[in-house]
């Protein structure tokens, strides 16, 4: 759910990154961070315990104009891939606009990314959100291994709603303002609906 900022008339807009363990979500918004003005954009906070860690930042994107007079602001975080930091990753989606599903191409992380989908589709759920019509993107990850699953495949598996969906080499940058830009679009538009 979107927050509006009256005083500096700014509706702040939150994106979670989610998928799998080292899937290449920190990865994103690091690249996404690097490559963004610095005037557009607020600090980097990572939240991290001894065995998980969590990214944020803000940034203004200078080039989507404005809504209802209003300017946008996007808030990026990422979730801890593994599982067991569940309630960590139920509190990140809380007021969430938007998901990036990063997955990892990488034919032996397909279990993970099936199990990772499936978690986020029960957490939204449990937020009183439904996957089928909350803004969602799909990336297909480390597209520049040997050993990966075919787009098709994936796709099959991971993304039968058809959502928007990006091959991506995070750690070079491939795909990943593509992704951003999908996702943003998405939630521009559940917000012009006046939701």
């Amino acid at each position: 759910m979107s927050f509006i900022n009256y005083s500096s008339r700014e509706i702040n807009c939150k994106i979670v990154y989610y998928g799998p363990g080292l899937g290449g979500k920190t990865t994103n918004l690091q690249y996404i961070y690097k490559k963004t003005s610095p005037q557009a954009k607020g600090k980097m906070i990572s939240l991290a315990t001894e065995t998980e860690r969590t990214l944020f930042f803000d940034f203004l994107p200078l080039s989507l104009g404005e809504i209802r007079g209003f300017r946008t602001r996007f808030h990026l975080y990422t979730v801890p891939g593994q599982v067991f930091y569940d309630a960590s990753r139920k509190l990140i989606l809380k007021g969430v606009d938007g998901v990036v599903f990063v997955a990892d191409s990488q034919v032996e992380r397909l279990e993970a990314n099936i199990e990772s989908m499936a978690n986020l589709r029960d957490n939204l759920k449990e937020q009183g959100y439904d996957i089928t019509k909350i803004p969602l993107a799909v990336q297909y990850n480390k597209r520049d291994l040997a050993n990966v699953i075919a787009v098709s495949e994936l796709r099959r598996l991971l993304n039968p709603m058809g959502r928007p969906d990006f091959e991506a080499v995070s750690v070079s940058g491939q795909g990943v303002f593509d992704t951003l830009k999908s996702i943003a679009k998405l939630v521009l538009i559940e917000l012009k609906k006046g939701k």
